[in-house]
């Protein structure tokens, strides 16, 4: 693999991320570029393989992970939603006012804390590794956490068309990423219509794209 920043950065025009296309976390970056208009270079990453774990890509981000975003004059930035709140700086998908940028923050830390810890990490487990049995404790052990967060999307999508101040924000592709696939990570979203309604008017944007196949097309 070919790395763009290190000991000798190399100067792009545009952004380049590191990343899984299957990954929720790095999908949002693909999808927060289609809304924002933004071209963007990608590195598909293989983090079965190790590709994350060279001492090159340690070098790059410590914590070993993707998304990493390397920036056109070479400083890196990893987490996917420290990513998305520098995407979108100074555009509404980060909020138009101090407290609407606040709200999105909210949603933001929701999605890392009580959200992606239950339902990525389940999709992981059964999705990357294949649903091993040594790991079936933990799986279930996943889903009362899981349930609880989309509980809590649900009652506020009751009232609101979106996550954050009613307008689609980066929130809404935060919580989107893992929240159209739960179903692979064994959570079921028939009891969540508000939820349900929201995942298709998200992909009934004009900028939204598919995951997998954001990554095909940009330049």
């Amino acid at each position: 693999m070919r790395y763009d920043c290190g000991g000798v950065r190399k100067m792009t025009e545009q952004p380049e991320f590191y990343g899984d296309s299957i990954s929720g976390n790095c999908y949002k970056l693909q999808y927060a570029c289609s809304e924002l208009d933004i071209k963007y270079g990608w590195h598909e990453t293989d983090i079965l393989a190790g590709e994350t774990r060279t001492d090159d890509f340690l070098s790059l981000n410590p914590n070993g992970k993707v998304p990493l975003m390397v920036l056109p004059d070479g400083r890196c930035l990893p987490e996917s939603n420290a990513i998305l709140s520098y995407l979108a700086d100074g555009s509404a998908l980060a909020g138009n006012n101090r407290y609407a940028r606040a709200t999105v923050l909210q949603w933001l830390f929701f999605e890392q804390y009580s959200h992606e810890p239950f339902i990525a990490t389940s999709r992981f487990i059964m999705k990357y590794l294949g649903c091993p049995p040594e790991r079936q404790a933990e799986l279930q052990a996943k889903q009362p956490g899981g349930h609880k967060a989309l509980g809590v999307m649900e009652q506020q999508l009751r009232s609101s068309e979106y996550i954050a101040n009613n307008e689609f924000s980066i929130a809404d592709i935060a919580l989107f990423a893992y929240t159209h696939v739960a179903h692979e990570g064994g959570f079921d979203l028939r009891d969540y219509p508000s939820v349900q309604e929201w995942l298709r008017r998200i992909e009934a944007r004009p900028g939204f794209v598919p995951m997998k196949a954001a990554s095909d097309g940009h330049e």
